[in-house]
């Protein structure tokens, strides 16, 4: 009887334990399906790669906000990314937005740069001012050619290769 009693006890315990993690992680995790108290911004990219529905938006690496929406403009091609900004930041109207990533391995966010303007952004507005993400494996493809040396017998300049002067006797 007492090995019941302590075995149950111990699964009370393992199953307190757990909830508290589960309501940890729901709370800081940003599912807990409470929306953000703030506005709906738009901008377009020539390519979105890696952001996620969800994702965050940041200032001066601080999360201001979290990509609500991902479309494709099906006469441009562009990514059109709707977020939400927390109302308590009000952007200037000539802010700019890039897709940056978080390092190697990482996923990407939205960096806003606030511009200068006195006039705040709408809410619904458009942000003009925009840089797609990056291709690493593009950039790595371009690092490697480089380092081989491809194209090192080719002038730089475009123009007729030079011959070697012939040795004096």
């Amino acid at each position: 009887m007492n090995g019941n009693l302590v075995e149950t006890l111990i699964g009370a315990v393992v199953l307190l334990v757990a909830g508290f993690f589960l309501a940890f992680a729901y709370t800081t995790g940003g599912v807990g399906g409470g929306r953000m108290n703030g506005y709906e911004l738009q901008a377009r990219f020539n390519r979105a790669d890696g952001l996620v529905t969800g994702g965050d938006v940041r200032l001066s690496g601080i999360k201001i906000g979290t990509v609500t929406k991902q479309t494709l403009d099906p006469k441009t091609f562009d990514a059109i990314v709707t977020f939400s900004v927390d109302s308590r930041y009000q952007l200037p109207d000539d802010s700019a937005v890039k897709i940056a990533s978080e390092g190697l391995l990482g996923g990407n966010f939205i960096s806003v740069e606030p511009g200068g303007s006195n006039t705040a952004l709408k809410p619904g507005s458009e942000i003009k001012f925009t840089q797609g993400s990056v291709n690493l494996m593009d950039l790595i493809g371009q690092a490697i050619f480089s380092a081989t040396g491809a194209g090192k017998d080719k002038p730089a300049d475009g123009g007729a290769e030079l011959s070697p002067l012939p040795k004096a006797n």
